[in-house]
């Protein structure tokens, strides 16, 4: 096993990052799942999101001003990037949700987040296993699994889109829903980029 230098500063930010990711993620879920959308609750979202920006710039800052890293620097620059980019997707579907006042979610715009929700998760495992490579086989388990959940949200979307152009006879509520859905797919699939670039990760460090 190839030595990896022990500046735990990046791990710690690393793992800020996960935990951030992961409240807003169960955050937009219980706005979709209750289906209450209000105001207070996208700002609570758009909070965490900034402290994500916080902390991706803080690992920048870190990067830019150490002699030796634990991983390549271009590792790290993309993982954190496309960390930030799952939060900033989520909040950008919450925006529109309150933004275009929109009826109650569909079944599946709940499963949608749901995915998202358990991809979030596995993402949280795998940035909290970075720490010690001998947890790559753990880490790989969970890039497949969250594989597995891009796979069935691409379904969810598909059927949706079906549905709509199917059924909704508004114009105006058709391009609303289908642009939330796109967004919130469009963060699962930055989920399957951050396994990618652990994967990644640990075949060149394990």
């Amino acid at each position: 096993m190839r030595f990896i230098p022990r500046e735990e500063k990046f791990f710690d930010l690393f793992e800020e990052l996960a935990d951030r990711i992961e409240a807003g993620g169960k955050l937009f879920f219980e706005l979709v799942e209750d289906g209450v959308y209000n105001e207070a609750q996208v700002a609570r979202l758009k909070e965490i999101e900034h402290e994500a920006d916080v902390i991706t710039h803080r690992t920048y800052e870190k990067m830019h001003t150490s002699f030796i890293t634990p991983l390549d620097r271009e590792d790290i620059y993309s993982l954190v990037n496309k960390m930030d980019s799952i939060l900033d997707m989520t909040e950008a579907s919450a925006a529109r949700i309150v933004l275009y006042r929109v009826k109650a979610p569909s079944p599946a715009i709940i499963e949608q987040a749901q995915v998202l929700n358990e991809a979030i998760g596995k993402v949280k495992t795998i940035i909290h296993g970075l720490r010690d490579m001998k947890n790559a086989p753990q880490i790989l388990q969970a890039c497949v699994e969250i594989n597995t959940l891009e796979n069935a949200g691409d379904i969810i979307l598909r059927s949706a889109m079906a549905h709509l152009f199917e059924n909704e006879q508004d114009v105006r509520e058709l391009i609303k829903w289908k642009e939330i859905h796109e967004r919130i797919e469009e963060a699962i699939d930055v989920c399957e980029d951050v396994s990618n670039i652990v994967e990644g990760i640990v075949l060149k460090n394990g």
